[in-house]
C-alpha cells in the first residue's frame, strides 16, 4: 500500500442566474462527479475552498456539501478575483483529499462553460 498524502483536486461550473437553488445544485452535481471521478469517501476529505464569481452571492456553494452529509468537513467560501472578461455566474472548488493517488491520477471536472477555463484538463470530465 501506498503513503497517503493531502491532494487537490479542482473543479468549477457555471450557472445561468445567481438563484440560490441554481447554485446548490450546481454544486451538488459538480461535488458529486468530482468525488466519484477520484473514488473519493466522505472521511477522505480534509477541507474545501470554494469561491464564486462577484455576481453570485444567493448562497454559500458550502451549503451544497452540507446536503450531501459533509457535516465534519471543514468549508470556506470566498469572492473570486474580479477579473475582466473572466467567465461570469462560476463557482470554483479545491478539494483537498487524503489520498494514495499521484498528482498525476487526480481527476479534475470542469462542467458546462467552465470546461474552457481548463481545456487541458477536458478529458477527464466525466
Amino acid at each position: 500500500m501506498g503513503r497517503s498524502v493531502v491532494r487537490g483536486i479542482r473543479g468549477a461550473i457555471n450557472v445561468s442566474e445567481n438563484r440560490a437553488c441554481e447554485i446548490t445544485q450546481a454544486t451538488r452535481e459538480l461535488l458529486s462527479k468530482m468525488t466519484k471521478a477520484n473514488n473519493v469517501k466522505k472521511e477522505d476529505i480534509a477541507s474545501v475552498y470554494f469561491t464564486l464569481t462577484p455576481d453570485l452571492n444567493a448562497v454559500f456553494p458550502a451549503t451544497a456539501a452540507r446536503e450531501l452529509g459533509w457535516d465534519n468537513v471543514p468549508l470556506l467560501c470566498a469572492v473570486e478575483v474580479d477579473v475582466p472578461g473572466a467567465l461570469a455566474f462560476c463557482i470554483r472548488v479545491l478539494i483537498h483529499v487524503n489520498t494514495e493517488k499521484s498528482q498525476a491520477e487526480i481527476k479534475h471536472i470542469y462542467l458546462r462553460e467552465a470546461r474552457a477555463l481548463r481545456a487541458d484538463l477536458a478529458h477527464n470530465n466525466t
